[in-house]
């Protein structure tokens, strides 16, 4: 048995204004599909502008929505794969 090495190119960009960061993320697999999300963040006004810490948030929101987005992508090829339904994927 031969190892493959498979990699994936998840994208994150944001979007930012003085009260909100948006982040988009993209993952592209290997057989050509896409998996999209996006997470935001907002400032409270009494807080210090500082995009970092909201790129942070909303790309760490952005990328937990697009877990979730893949787990429930492999749950259904698995249903479809046992012509069935089965057990959900939890994190």
């Amino acid at each position: 048995m031969t190892d493959a090495v498979v990699g994936w190119h998840v994208e994150l960009e944001f979007e930012e204004d003085a009260h909100r960061t948006r982040a988009a993320a993209l993952v592209r697999l290997p057989d050509g599909s896409e998996v999209r999300a996006h997470g935001y963040a907002h400032r409270h006004r009494s807080d210090d502008n500082q995009p970092r810490i909201g790129e942070e948030i909303a790309g760490a929101r952005a990328l937990n929505e697009l877990a979730m987005r893949m787990l429930t992508k492999a749950h259904g090829e698995i249903d479809d794969a046992a012509g069935r339904a089965s057990r959900p994927l939890a994190v």
